[in-house]
Formats: structure tokens, C-alpha cells, sequence
């Protein structure tokens, strides 16, 4: 278990115990206090904050945010320390976050340093839109 350099304590290895039952998914500060919380140990919204910052700093975790005024979400890094290289799509309606993999974005990627001298963080990149769920569920409402 890779961990943070600096002290432990019993709710820094519950966050951590969070983050890493989640390692492929985006979390909120929220969503670690509530499952805290549901595990019965006691943690400030602000000492979970501080603790991912902490991570953060330390490159364990990487920071996100996805939404204007949502906060900041954060990740676990990958086994080398880095995120793993993917992009990101949003869903609008429902706020689903798909983490995607694709050769073709990455060709984007490549076309865009070499014709704009651009560097694309993908692990950052969000591009928005409507799910294939939402999508759906549109194409049927507008039916009836």
C-alpha cells in the first residue's frame, strides 16, 4: 500500500482506504466525509480537505474540477504515481463521468501539438455532452 509520507492516523488511513476502493472514479470531499461517516468515525469536512491537499501535493492524488462551482474532485494517482492518461466525458443531464481511453482522441491530441505547438493534458480534459442513457431517454420523451 502506497501511502502518504507523513504521519498516520486512523482517519487518514480510512481516507485512504476510500480513495483506494474508488481508485477509478472522481470523489468529492462530500463523498468521503458521508462514508466516514456510515463507517462511524468522526472526520471534519475540513481535515478530509486538507489531508486530500496534502495527497495532492504529494502526487498520491490528483485534483479536478469538473464543474463551476461543484468543488474540486479528486483521484487517486496510478501505481507510478502519475494519472492514468484518459479523458474524461460528462454527461450534462445526469452528470455521469466516463473516463475514456481512445486512440482517436489521442490523435487529436497529436494533431493539435503539431499543427497549434499545444500541449493537451488529457487527464484534465472534459468535454461535455448527453450520455447514450439520457440520449435515449430524450428521443423517447420527445416520441410521445
Amino acid at each position: 500500500m502506497r501511502t502518504s509520507v507523513s504521519y498516520k492516523t486512523k482517519q487518514r488511513e480510512s481516507i485512504w482506504n476510500y480513495l483506494e476502493q474508488n481508485k477509478d472514479r472522481h470523489v468529492m470531499v462530500d463523498d468521503v466525509v458521508e462514508y466516514l461517516k456510515d463507517q462511524g468515525t468522526s472526520v471534519g469536512k475540513s481535515t478530509v480537505y486538507r489531508y486530500l491537499e496534502k495527497l495532492v501535493e504529494e502526487g498520491l492524488c490528483r485534483k479536478y474540477f469538473l464543474e463551476e462551482g461543484k468543488g474540486a474532485c479528486f483521484q487517486l494517482s496510478g501505481d507510478d504515481g502519475s494519472c492514468h492518461r484518459h479523458y474524461h466525458l460528462k454527461c450534462v443531464v445526469c452528470g455521469q463521468l466516463l473516463h475514456v481511453e481512445c486512440s482517436y482522441l489521442d490523435e487529436v491530441e497529436a494533431h493539435i501539438l503539431a499543427k497549434h505547438q499545444f500541449h493537451i493534458d488529457s487527464s484534465k480534459t472534459v468535454l461535455y455532452g448527453v450520455c447514450g442513457r439520457c440520449a435515449e431517454q430524450r428521443r423517447k420523451e420527445e416520441s410521445l
